[in-house]
């Protein structure tokens, strides 16, 4: 019978500092830093405390966090606001930094936004017929997370055109 492999332990220091790099290197949620603290053998009050530290010395910051995460999403994947919100949840955000996340994203900029992903999604739709054409659209939009009015309000217009 094979033993379980060696599993390194830290003590709480060492996993401060670990956590601090970890940090450093783009923002995290308090989930994923107390998942990696567990990872680097670390449980109660030990845990705990350098969660508390990483917040005090600026290293964990769950507004920040959910910001940069909402902005990220929005900008790179073209992601709707019902995803983010829904990730952001996933990952134990406070409903007070998913708000304060979401206001960054101006109402002009997401209609655009979402036009703009109809449009190059459409592009790819050939030889299908108008209701084919418009359920393909508008449940890759719903699943990319924008809201179900907003997009149909957009293929209609862009069907229309």
């Amino acid at each position: 019978m094979e033993s379980a492999p060696n599993k390194k332990y830290f003590t709480s220091s060492q996993a401060f500092e670990r956590s601090k790099k970890y940090c450093a290197y783009q923002e995290r949620s308090q989930q994923e830093v107390r998942h990696k603290l567990l990872q680097l053998g670390q449980y109660g009050n030990d845990l705990e405390n350098i969660i508390v530290k990483l917040i005090e010395e600026g290293f964990l910051n769950e507004e920040r966090y959910a910001m940069a995460f909402a902005r990220g999403k929005y900008k790179m994947k073209s992601w709707g606001r019902n995803k983010i919100i829904q990730q952001l949840k996933s990952k134990g955000i406070s409903e007070y930094c998913i708000n304060k996340a979401m206001q960054q994203i101006s109402k002009d900029d997401y209609k655009l936004t979402l036009v703009k992903t109809l449009k190059k999604k459409a592009a790819t739709l050939k030889n299908l017929n108008s209701f084919a054409h418009k359920q393909k659209l508008s449940s890759f939009l719903i699943r990319k997370g924008y809201e179900p009015e907003m997009v149909w309000e957009a293929i209609n217009l862009h069907c229309s055109e």
